[in-house]
């Protein structure tokens, strides 16, 4: 009878673990999703002006960062307003949908006045009440 069961157990662990492995990456509720390719230049020039220090601020915090190559945006798990076109693309995502994109780099400074414009439509975090 135990053999039975943990047999059953067993190919039923098996299961879920192959089938965890062919769904495509599921968004977590906030992120920023960079679309790149190889030899992109202007991908390039964002990871020395900003990749390299994008993970120590407050933006990585809330938007942590997850890179795609553009090829691969149908397997992002991200459900896109539109098909990504160019890179760099920066997709804003909230619970797996796209809330907004910045389309290619120019500058730190644009990027970064985009992105704020982009954080500040997402839901703000709840936050416990006051109750008297």
């Amino acid at each position: 009878m135990f053999a039975r069961t943990f047999a059953k157990t067993s190919i039923l662990v098996a299961a879920v673990v192959a089938a965890g492995m062919l769904l495509p990456v599921v968004a977590q509720a906030s992120e920023l999703v960079m679309f790149e390719q190889a030899g992109c230049v202007y991908c390039q020039r964002w990871d020395r002006d900003v990749g390299s220090l994008y993970g120590k601020t407050p933006e990585a915090q809330a938007l942590p960062l997850r890179r795609i190559d553009i090829q691969n945006q149908r397997s992002s798990g991200v459900t896109l307003a539109s098909p990504i076109r160019y890179t760099p693309t920066f997709v804003v995502v909230d619970n797996g949908r796209e809330v907004g994109r910045i389309t290619g780099y120019s500058n730190d400074d644009s990027f970064w006045g985009l992105l704020d414009a982009l954080a500040a439509k997402l839901a703000p975090p709840l936050h416990e009440t006051n109750r008297i």
